[in-house]
């Protein structure tokens, strides 16, 4: 074993020295090798933000994995009662030990602005909504859990909202007035980031406060939605013993549902694999040429040493030790140049310019990936080892007499 590990070693040594005598002749070749092996991982990091990316922004739209929905309807389109269903619904939230579950409701609710009063579109939902949506408050914060105690309902509002407010700061707890007859007074503790093509006020608020204050009212907004968020492994087991609680709790007549909508239900795949495709095709031909060239400075540099190889087999030299230490030049070039593509790609990844470009609105920025250095030096090496192949077997069949005479 110290044997084979020793040959090894010196393998890479001698290889190392070829390149150093020869290094002019192999740059230019290893200049693509080193653009191309850049190119693979550059693609592998940013996809990786890119993806996380993607994966929030699917998260906010239909919640995190997995996300169960239940629902209640009766076979004439009648809603169930809400006070059953908010019942049931705590319920099954303490019998299976979910800590993250929450009502969503839709309204209008009557606000007074300076320039007068404004029908706002409104979501009533409660405090675990944010975590299990990925709400992010661009200003302020969301809602805390004592919350729900406030004498003054808490809102968190898009910018538009706020911006009609006059911009306040939160930090002097502005408020505002809702509803018509019976004026309600509330504060505004967070702004949400501005959407695209937004253009009218909207605000959230706690379920309970709503159902103190707001607009209930299913017929015109339509039913709450009740949402329960569990990890994705016991997802599918839950459903239909959350089913079964929930069709024994609104009795006959009712047509119930229990499914998943988080975007994993929905089986879209990688929406990034086309352009990964193409770029790793463009960066696999860079790869390509750049070893034909290599191969065909090996091919030059084995002629040039004949002589030498002969020397070296008179001497002893088998013939799987010269093809490893021929083959082990390329392979040794190519993985130098890919631990310096490997290198740039890591200051392209990591750069902040790319990263907030990429990465735009990401929570939880990954790291760079370990898995696409790998990828880079593995496809370098591979290269390399393509490309000592030729040269090799032309080393392996030089006769000695005919080395000698050379």
């Amino acid at each position: 074993m110290s044997a084979w590990a020793s040959g090894i070693v010196g393998a890479v040594v001698e290889a190392w020295a070829e390149l150093r005598i020869h290094r002019t002749r192999v740059l230019l070749s290893l200049i693509g090798v080193a653009v191309a092996v850049t190119a693979i991982t550059s693609v592998v990091g940013v996809g990786s933000i890119a993806q996380q990316a993607l994966t929030e922004s699917s998260e906010r739209s239909s919640g995190r994995p997995a996300l169960i929905n239940l629902s209640a309807y009766g076979t004439s389109g009648q809603v169930a009662d809400l006070a059953v269903m908010d019942a049931v619904f705590a319920t099954i939230t303490e019998r299976y030990g979910i800590d993250y579950s929450s009502r969503s409701a839709g309204s209008a609710e009557r606000v007074q602005f300076i320039d007068g009063v404004v029908d706002v579109q409104t979501q009533a939902i409660d405090q675990p909504y944010g975590a299990m949506h990925r709400v992010a408050v661009e200003h302020g914060a969301w809602f805390a859990e004592g919350d729900e105690n406030r004498l003054a309902p808490a809102l968190v509002v898009n910018n538009v909202f706020w911006e009609k407010l006059g911009s306040p700061d939160l930090a002097t707890h502005p408020v505002v007035t809702l509803g018509g007859g019976d004026p309600v007074t509330a504060v505004v503790v967070g702004v949400l980031p501005t959407a695209p093509y937004e253009e009218m006020p909207s605000m959230m608020m706690l379920y309970s406060a709503w159902q103190r204050t707001g607009t209930v009212d299913p017929a015109m907004y339509g039913p709450p939605q009740y949402e329960l968020w569990v990890p994705p492994e016991i997802g599918d087991e839950l459903k239909p013993l959350v089913e079964r609680d929930l069709r024994g709790a609104v009795g006959e007549g009712y047509d119930v549902s229990v499914n998943r909508q988080d975007y994993l239900a929905w089986g879209l795949g990688d929406q990034l694999l086309p352009f990964k495709l193409v770029i790793g095709g463009v960066a696999l031909l860079v790869l390509g040429l750049g070893a034909l060239g290599l191969v065909n400075i090996s091919l030059v540099t084995v002629r040039q040493r004949i002589r030498e190889i002969g020397i070296r087999r008179s001497f002893g030299a088998t013939a799987g030790r010269v093809f490893f230490a021929v083959m082990m030049e390329s392979v040794v070039a190519t993985i130098a140049a890919g631990v310096v593509g490997v290198g740039l790609a890591i200051l392209i990844v990591q750069n902040p310019w790319v990263r907030a470009m990429v990465g735009q609105g990401v929570e939880d920025l990954p790291p760079f990936p370990v898995e696409a250095a790998l990828v880079g030096l593995a496809a370098s090496a591979l290269v390399g080892a393509l490309a000592g192949l030729l040269p090799a077997l032309v080393a392996v069949r030089v006769k000695v007499i005919d080395a000698i005479r050379y």
